[in-house]
Formats: structure tokens, sequence, C-alpha cells
């Protein structure tokens, strides 16, 4: 019987987040941050800010030609992270009044569909 890894060997505390954070493309990434409440950023916020260090170093070293499916979804953890910290640790208790004004701003296009 084989089990689907989701993310690379030694990330498995990320992979609960996976299918709410590990979205392509930076519109859906901060379409999920205004959808979600305080207590899934703070969670998500919480088991990923620890890793990064270690997930841009892992991610690095391998560089994106070699990126199989586990690593691009550590890489769009990564990536839903930066827009998660910048509502816990910057917004803080403003960001549902941020994510009121994020709302008129509509992301059409980011470097390399990133």
């Amino acid at each position: 019987m084989s089990t689907q890894t989701l993310l690379p060997e030694g990330f498995s505390g990320l992979e609960p987040f996976v299918t709410g954070w590990a979205l392509a493309g930076s519109a859906a990434r901060a379409g999920r941050r205004g959808a979600s409440t305080p207590e899934e950023r703070a969670a998500f916020h919480a088991a990923a800010a620890g890793e990064l260090p270690r997930a841009l170093d892992y991610l690095d070293a391998k560089g994106f030609a070699a990126f199989d499916d586990a690593d691009e979804r550590l890489m769009n953890l990564m990536l839903s992270l930066g827009h998660v910290a910048l509502a816990v640790e910057q917004q803080k208790d403003a960001e549902p009044r941020h994510a009121r004004d994020r709302a008129h701003m509509h992301i059409t296009r980011t470097p390399a569909g990133a």
C-alpha cells in the first residue's frame, strides 16, 4: 500500500495545512487570506513560520527545474505564509478593515504568475 506524500520528507508537520493554504497564484493566496478566520491564520502561521528558513534552504538547494509536486506544494505554502504573516504580524486586529479594503484591489498579474 502506498501513501501519497503531500510535502517533502521532513515537512509532515505542515501537511494539515496543504489543502487550505498550498495554493497556486497570488490571487488565490490573497483570496484565502481574506476568507480565512483569525484562528485559521494564527494556526497556519504558528506551524509554518518556524519552518520558513529550513523550507527555503531546501527549495533553494533543489532549484525550480527539479521541483516535484511535493516541492511545489511546499513552495506554495511558504508563499501563502507571506500573505498570512502580514495579517498576523503587522495588521493584527486591523486585519478585518484591511480585508475590506483589499476586496477592491484585484490582483490581475504578478511576476512569473507566482
